[in-house]
């Protein structure tokens, strides 16, 4: 087996073709869910915001709708190629999210917001390369899982193959520690960790990437990688009243904002904190608290219940899938929104710390838009081209018998 061609697996017969009809509605439905609320609420937050809006009442409505739109084509590009054929274009796509990175640092290329050198300016436009790097290593590990384990028919990784899918993510994780950008290292940490279990990961491997999470975390506040207004959030994680106009000011009025939307909100573009601007990045990283203020528990409890969905369908997905590498990337795809979106929601809630991470298409912003429905592309690609007729082990079972003639 090898990364040129997609593996000799039954994903489709004459009596189950390849059919848009096929469609998983509660995947997409979910999605387009949240993308629509996200609409809303990011108008919501910047409707008074005169300093961000220029007078335009509706110049972030619009640029939201622009970015759901484009990502929208980008996902329906993806859903229309053969997922088994992105293992060929699977290491190109790793080394360009790595390239991406490494841009970051280039003088008068990268540049430095909320104090971390975590975007690209090319052109008057910026993006932030680490977001498309998720789904660079989602794809990178799923292949070199797969590879590894199918060459020797197998449908579990042993610890040999372990060590080559860790280095993969490895590597963007070092440049995204360096930025510093701890949220989204998280969140990879997240994504690998589900990634290699699914694999067949042992207890020792998987307490052991804890353990090396961990004490990565420790030497990079030790040496100074981590800036102190980070170490600051950590501290005001566990008493926001430690610094309440400074590290715990957005925890404070982010549970403000939340806490007066009490069942069902005070209505849409009415939320007495958001339209005052009191919360920080409300129509960016805490845009879920326009939810709670404006939408109440009911219209919040919607936007989780949503993500739930979203999170079901993609194990739906991956238990069904024919392959190793169509399993093992829809899995690191629910790693990926089921994590973000708990760590934005939370440090809402105050019961994770700031790390600064969108709310997975709700959240204003293009790069993260653009790389989540890329995301669920690649999702209905795999799903669209999975027999349901023959799970992975009767694929595998049915490759060691060819194998043997």
């Amino acid at each position: 087996m090898t990364a040129l061609a997609p593996p000799r697996t039954r994903v489709s017969t004459a009596s189950e073709p390849v059919s848009w009809r096929r469609l998983d509605w509660w995947l997409l439905g979910g999605v387009a869910g949240l993308c629509a609320i996200g609409c809303l609420l990011v108008w919501s937050a910047t409707l008074s915001r005169t300093e961000l809006t220029g007078g335009d009442d509706t110049a972030y409505l619009a640029k939201q709708a622009t970015n759901v739109v484009v990502g929208a084509a980008l996902a329906a590009l993806v859903a229309g190629s053969d997922h088994r054929w992105l293992r060929i274009w699977a290491p190109a796509i790793y080394l360009a999210s790595i390239a991406g990175l490494l841009l970051i640092f280039a003088p008068g290329v990268g540049t430095t917001i909320n104090g971390s050198r975590s975007w690209l300016t090319i052109g008057g436009l910026t993006m932030q390369p680490a977001e498309f790097a998720k789904l660079g290593v989602v794809i990178g590990m799923a292949l070199v899982l797969a590879e590894r384990a199918e060459g020797r028919l197998r449908t579990r990784s042993t610890g040999s193959d372990l060590v080559p899918a860790l280095l993969i993510a490895a590597v963007p994780a070092g440049l995204i520690l360096a930025q510093p950008d701890l949220g989204t290292l998280i969140v990879l940490t997240a994504i690998v960790f589900g990634v290699v279990a699914l694999a067949g990961a042992g207890k020792r491997w998987l307490l052991g990437l804890l353990a090396v999470g961990a004490a990565a975390v420790a030497g990079a506040i030790a040496v100074g990688v981590l800036a102190d207004y980070q170490l600051d959030r950590f501290r005001a994680f566990t008493d926001p009243s430690l610094d309440p106009d400074g590290a715990g000011y957005n925890t404070i009025q982010s549970r403000v904002a939340i806490g007066n939307g009490g069942l069902f909100g005070q209505g849409l573009f009415d939320g007495s904190q958001t339209q005052a601007g009191f919360v920080p990045e409300q129509h960016t990283d805490f845009v879920f608290t326009v939810a709670g203020e404006e939408l109440g528990l009911v219209g919040a409890g919607l936007v989780v219940v949503l993500f739930a969905i979203v999170v079901w369908r993609t194990l739906r997905i991956a238990r069904e899938a024919n392959d190793l590498f169509g399993r093992l990337v829809a899995v690191g795809v629910a790693c990926w929104f089921g994590f973000q979106a708990f760590q934005n929601i939370g440090m809402c809630l105050g019961i994770m710390p700031v790390t600064g991470v969108p709310l997975p298409f709700v959240s204003y912003g293009g790069t993260s838009m653009f790389a989540a429905l890329m995301a669920v592309g690649l999702l209905v690609a795999i799903d669209l081209r999975t027999d349901r007729r023959h799970g992975l082990g009767t694929v595998v079972r049915s490759h060691f018998a060819r194998s043997r003639h």
